[in-house]
C-alpha cells in the first residue's frame, strides 16, 4: 500500500497545474489512505500516510513540503479516522471532510510558516477544491474497495 502511494504521489507531481486555482491538486494518494482506512484499519492508515509522507518529501520534495504534506495529511487522516468511527459516515462523505481538513492543515502551516494570516482567506477556495477533489476520491476509493477482494489487505488489520 505504500508503493502504491509513492506511485500515485509521483504520477500527482507530473500532472502540470492546469486547475485554476493554486495549490489545488487531485489527491489521488488518498485514495490509498481511504482503501487501507476501510480494509485494514485505523492504524495502518495513519501508517501508511505517515510513511508516505516521509518518504515522498525525502524524494521529491524538501522540508517545507514535508511540513505541509504533514500537518494536513495527518489531520486529514485523523478526521477521517473519528468521522468512520465516530458517526458511522459513508466513504464519500469521510473522503470530502479529509480533503477539506487537508487544506485547512496546509493553510495553518502557511499561516504559521510565513508568519501571516493573510492568506487565510484562501481557505475558502481550497473549500471548495477540497469537497470537489474528496467527492471524486471518495467514489473512487469506495468503488475500490467494495470491488478488491480483502485477501488483497490481509497484512493489516480491519477495526
Amino acid at each position: 500500500m505504500i508503493a502504491l502511494a509513492l506511485i500515485f504521489s509521483y504520477v500527482e507531481a507530473r500532472i502540470p497545474n492546469f486547475f485554476a486555482f493554486p495549490g489545488m491538486k487531485l489527491g489521488i494518494t488518498n485514495i490509498v489512505v481511504l482503501m487501507a482506512l476501510y480494509k485494514m484499519g485505523n492504524v495502518p492508515a495513519l501508517l501508511i500516510n505517515f510513511l508516505r509522507i516521509g518518504l515522498v518529501a525525502m524524494l521529491f520534495g524538501g522540508v517545507y513540503s514535508f511540513a505541509y504534506s504533514f500537518v494536513g495529511g495527518m489531520l486529514s487522516c485523523v478526521v477521517m479516522i473519528l468521522l468512520k468511527q465516530l458517526a458511522g459516515l459513508r466513504p464519500v462523505t469521510v473522503s470530502i471532510a479529509g480533503g477539506v481538513a487537508h487544506n485547512i492543515g496546509q493553510i495553518v502551516t502557511a499561516m504559521v510558516l510565513m508568519n501571516t494570516a493573510g492568506i487565510g482567506w484562501y481557505l475558502c477556495v481550497l473549500w471548495f477544491t477540497g469537497m470537489l477533489s474528496g467527492t471524486l476520491i471518495g467514489f473512487l476509493g469506495y468503488e475500490l474497495n467494495r470491488r478488491l477482494p480483502d485477501r488483497l489487505f490481509e497484512g493489516g488489520k480491519k477495526k
